[in-house]
């Protein structure tokens, strides 16, 4: 009875970044200078763009960076440059939170 039961997607939050500051680069668009607050931020996660408390954006990471180094993954503590796929319109304060939708097998507990 349990396989035949749909896999439920469910969300599972990697990590959370406050932007410092943004910075325009004429080729790549708007770059937001994070902090890591809480957790890592990985290049494969998805992001959520929340600005005083509202859900604003929600998509992929166009890069991220460390000093002029293209990274995977940044820890907690640690300064980086984030650019969001096909959205520019970040400013100071924002929060960026970072997770991943995973598959999981339902049972019958």
């Amino acid at each position: 009875m349990e396989g035949m039961l749909e896999a439920v997607e469910v969300e599972e939050t990697l990590g959370e970044a406050e932007v410092k500051q943004t910075f325009k680069a004429s080729k790549i668009g708007r770059i937001a200078g994070c902090i890591v607050n809480e957790g890592k931020v990985t290049r494969t996660a998805s992001v959520r763009l929340i600005r005083e408390g509202t859900v604003i954006w929600t998509g992929e990471l166009g890069s991220l960076r460390r000093f002029k180094d293209n990274v995977q993954e940044v820890e907690e503590g640690q300064e980086c440059g984030i650019v969001l796929d096909g959205y520019a319109d970040v400013k100071e304060d924002d929060v960026l939170e970072f997770f991943q939708t995973k598959q999981v097998e339902q049972t019958l507990e």
